[in-house]
């Protein structure tokens, strides 16, 4: 059992509760136009720090605007990981929706009054906040308003798609590799896989092809509960049972909901909204199985782990309560994106020293690679403990180190790869199995960043 309530507190002294909050008198609902201002009044107070951006547009060509927080906006800097909250999936699902209006407004707020820990957030982080993925749902839902907003009316986007039914389903491709020992990472998608999604789908799948996420979760309502992937089950659901479904980073992505959870002011406790979850958490096919979801797609597709947080009974909850509900997911939201910085990172060099793209990263033990970025900069994340790590790359003979990772910062590990003579059998996965060179690398623990 975590210390829940010692973790909420200090969070609480570290982010200053005493002060006043941002925005304060700003806990109302956001109609587009209003989220729109919102945003634009954050990137004007904060114009150093931050920069907006549009994704793509909705069914009805409304922008998919993002806020991203950076000490270099609009630059991906090495060895620096990209982070993204993605809110108001399902429309009528509003609160993440004003959670993350209020977490850019606080940001905006504490960068500027010299919040140490704020800052540092910013200056060593890429934070991209996506407060509505359906803007056209949500119209329809607050058309309502939360006094008469149906359990469904809105949750789609214009033409009635559950956008969190709508992604390739990469499931059953990864379930059918685990069998034959086939790709376990950035699985294909299937051919004319544009035409089969719909607009906000396209927008967010494209963003993801754009930026190397590391972590991310998405914002949902209707229980109060962290959910981790897989959200599929293996196996076919048998009419009143639920089947867990493990990812090969099952131990990860259980320590991630239970850093929401527990930094939560009350989400830990189990009994919410009728239902009990031991500490707040859950496995997603445990709990019920769906296919094509975002999570799951993240995981199988790109470098990116994300958890979905289920965060208020009331999917449409009123105004008047939005500022308890900030003030309980608050230190959550910051804690949650602090963990972007745990386990290995690093660069992948050839002999001249020049950084090597889209290298493969994979841990013993572990049946799930991420690729380093263009840039040759890899993320990944780890609990404390002791791994081999290997580096592939075509072209080149693989190179495996032995680190110790440690509870703090990230542990520099670069990798430095020799081309492979020119008649080696330069199959990747042939060459992984061959041509292992070996070396040991004690770990340290990398100087934080100012």
């Amino acid at each position: 059992m975590w210390p829940g309530w010692n973790f909420v507190l200090l969070g609480t002294l570290l982010l200053g509760l005493d002060r006043t909050l941002a925005w304060s008198s700003n806990f109302q609902h956001h109609r587009y136009e209003e989220l729109v201002r919102a945003l634009f009044a954050v990137q004007s107070e904060c114009q150093y720090v931050t920069r907006i951006y549009s994704i793509g547009h909705s069914v009805e060509g409304r922008q998919l605007y993002v806020l991203e927080f950076s000490d270099n906006p609009g630059i991906h800097e090495t060895m620096e990981p990209e982070f993204k909250y993605v809110g108001n999936m399902h429309g009528n699902e509003v609160l993440g929706r004003e959670l993350l209006i209020q977490l850019a407004q606080f940001l905006c707020k504490e960068y500027r009054a010299g919040n140490q820990r704020i800052t540092r957030l910013i200056h060593d982080t890429r934070i991209h906040i996506l407060p509505s993925m359906n803007p056209d749902g949500y119209e329809v839902a607050a058309s309502q308003g939360p006094e008469f907003n149906g359990y469904l009316v809105g949750r789609g986007n214009s033409r009635e798609v559950d956008l969190n039914r709508n992604f390739p389903d990469l499931n059953a491709l990864k379930y059918y590799y685990e069998k034959t020992n086939g790709q376990n990472h950035h699985m294909p998608l299937p051919d004319n896989w544009e035409q089969q999604v719909e607009p906000e789908t396209l927008a967010v799948i494209k963003w993801m092809q754009n930026y190397n996420f590391v972590l991310s979760a998405n914002l949902h309502g209707g229980a109060v509960v962290a959910n981790y992937p897989f959200d599929k089950s293996r196996d076919a659901r048998i009419r009143g049972t639920s089947t867990y479904a493990a990812t090969p980073d099952d131990n990860i992505f259980k320590m991630l909901a239970r850093t929401y959870s527990y930094a939560h002011s009350w989400m830990h406790k189990g009994w919410n909204c009728g239902d009990f979850f031991h500490e707040g958490i859950t496995n997603g096919a445990s709990w019920y199985s769906l296919s094509k979801g975002m999570q799951d797609f993240n995981y199988l597709y790109t470098n990116c782990f994300e958890i979905t947080l289920e965060l208020s009974c009331d999917k449409f909850p009123p105004a008047s309560i939005l500022s308890r509900e900030w003030l309980g997911n608050r230190e959550a939201l910051v804690s949650y994106m602090e963990q972007v910085h745990h386990g290995i990172k690093g660069m992948v060099y050839d002999n001249n020293n020049s950084p090597i793209g889209n290298a493969e990263i994979s841990v013993a033990g572990i049946s799930h690679d991420v690729t380093a970025g263009v840039d040759g900069d890899y993320f990944r994340l780890l609990l404390p403990g002791t791994y081999s790590v290997t580096a592939s790359a075509l072209g080149y003979l693989p190179s495996t180190l032995t680190v110790t990772v440690g509870p703090a910062e990230a542990i520099q590990l670069h990798f430095f790869l020799k081309v492979a003579p020119k008649k080696t059998n330069l199959n990747l996965q042939s060459s992984k199995k061959n041509f292992s060179a070996t070396k040991t690398h004690h770990g340290y623990y990398s100087d934080p960043q100012q």
